[in-house]
């Protein structure tokens, strides 16, 4: 095992370079979103081919987690990151010069599978890089830059495509990655697990196709409904076949000289379970906001892919501050107390945002907005603190797989979930009585849909209930969202540890680093 000096800043600096590789990532899921209509006309793209220019990179994000930890742990975490920011930079380029809708599935795939890599051993990186006591405002780092991408993507995006070829859209993650690498090479310490993991052929295949299974349900309830067969399916079996892993794991552990995949002990960890679990409902009620933002300003407020992401901005800026300043809070107020004031400032700015109507203004939105993102930021970088310090930097590659696993396949189904609140209070609040059955049902199929027809029909009684429709459904949406943030709030304090590190922990950490 290497460490880096503690009392050096070179691992300040060597943060920095894994946040450019997330940050490159990030770019990347957030920038395709205002690429999409110009994808469609250059690529003679079908809507179901739009669908899986997004899918396609979600479904292996969730596929090459926990594969991407094991290899890490395996074979040396700098390494294989090294190899999946290379891939990165290749498909980024093959999505760039994709003759079809079809290479260009297959390029996003590419994408999606080496981000499964760097995700989770840039966050496992930290457990080398820094102490327990440090590790809270070093997660703080990191998390902000995963939500710096999310206004940056759509802002550049929208510049890029305004003025130049959609292909730099894409091109434009190669200079990052660049930098990215090299700083790796000159700061990251090489780490590998000192016992080299097992590689048990059937828990890596149910891993795999448990969560592409899960994934895929939801995708395809997202899309196309809940009782559909492929996503009733799916769903089912990969729920079976991940209950089967969990069994497998649980009887690896009790074998002699069995090496499970996934260790049980971890989740005898409060702060690891709880932490996993917390960020992950996090994740899913935060979705909700990015789901419906962008759409609110684009229908209701007729800005464009740009505008969104301006709008967008204090919803950022509270998340930045939350994120970075979590570890001061945490270190006075526990971690425990921090978390539920996080969820709890989420609540509330979710609760306000249900008040939302069609004459909202700016400022009543960004002031919501900002709450919210303050609260998600100090919960989730004090959830994911409490899930770093109480992994073991042998399990730094797996555990932190694990953790952004349940995070990564929450977005599916929080579409899924949450889009269908949407859709459902939408079409059921519409007054189509005086339409013909086709034109009503073009009417259903979305807000940017109606109001189409309605700008046809020249009818403006038709175009107001459209938007009131659809900001009614984003109110429910949001109400529902915020109950759940306030179900974070209960768990979190029944369940979260009072505190993720401590001056013991830390004195005990900078004793090991010294014995190695």
């Amino acid at each position: 095992m290497n460490f880096v000096d503690t009392s050096s800043n070179r691992k300040w600096w060597a943060l920095g370079a894994l946040t450019l590789g997330v940050l490159a990532i990030g770019l990347d899921a957030t920038v395709l979103s205002v690429a999409l209509p110009t994808l469609a006309v250059d690529l003679n793209a079908s809507t179901s081919s739009l669908q899986w220019f997004v899918s396609s990179y979600t479904l292996f994000l969730a596929i090459g987690m926990l594969p991407g930890g094991l290899m890490g742990d395996r074979f040396g975490r700098k390494k294989v990151l090294l190899m999946a920011l290379a891939l990165f930079a290749a498909g980024s380029v093959a999505c760039a010069y994709s003759p079809s809708a079809g290479a260009f599935i297959a390029a996003r795939s590419v994408l999606g599978l080496s981000a499964a890599f760097v995700v989770p051993l840039s966050l496992s990186v930290l457990t080398v890089l820094f102490s327990k006591e440090e590790r809270p405002r070093a997660v703080g780092v990191w998390a902000a830059a995963n939500f710096l991408a999310l206004p940056v993507g759509p802002i550049l995006g929208g510049w890029l495509l305004s003025n130049f070829w959609w292909g730099w859209v894409f091109l434009m993650n190669l200079p990052v990655v660049a930098v990215g690498m090299i700083a790796v090479v000159l700061l990251v310490p090489e780490s590998r697990s000192s016992e080299k993991p097992g590689l048990d052929p059937a828990s890596l295949l149910s891993s795999v196709a448990g969560l592409a299974l899960l994934t895929y349900g939801f995708i395809e309830a997202g899309q196309n409904g809940w009782l559909t067969a492929a996503a009733m399916v799916s769903i089912i079996l990969g729920t079976l076949v991940l209950v089967g892993f969990a069994l497998r794991q649980e009887q690896l552990s009790r074998k002699p000289g069995g090496q499970p995949l996934v260790d049980p002990e971890l989740f005898k960890s409060r702060g690891f379970t709880w932490g996993t679990i917390l960020a992950g409902i996090l994740l899913f009620t935060f979705f909700g906001i990015l789901f419906i933002g962008p759409q609110y300003f684009q229908a209701i407020l007729a800005t464009d892919a740009m505008g969104s992401g301006l709008r967008l901005l204090p919803l950022m800026g509270g998340l930045l501050l939350g994120a970075t300043q979590a570890d001061r809070i945490s270190a006075r107020a526990g971690a425990k107390v921090t978390a539920a004031v996080g969820f709890f400032l989420l609540a509330a700015g979710l609760a306000a945002g249900a008040l939302t109507s069609v004459a909202s203004g700016d400022g009543f939105i960004a002031a919501w907005t900002a709450v919210c993102g303050a609260g998600a930021g100090l919960a989730l970088a004090t959830a994911a603190s409490a899930v770093l310090v109480e992994l073991p930097e042998e399990e730094a590659g797996v555990g932190s797989a694990v953790f952004q696993a349940v995070q990564k396949t929450g977005a599916p189904l929080a579409a899924a979930i949450l889009g269908g609140v949407l859709n459902s209070v939408y079409q059921g609040r519409l007054d189509l009585a005086k339409l013909p059955p086709q034109t009503a049902t073009a009417v259903k199929e979305s807000v940017f849909a109606g109001e189409k027809v309605a700008a046809k029909l020249g009818s403006m009684p038709l175009l107001e209930s459209v938007k009131e429709a659809f900001v009614h459904g984003v109110d429910i949406m949001l109400l529902t969202s915020s109950i759940l943030a306030a179900l974070g709030v209960i768990l979190t304090l029944i369940f979260m540890p009072r505190r993720v590190a401590g001056k013991n922990s830390h004195a005990a950490d900078q004793s090991t680093q010294s014995q190695v």
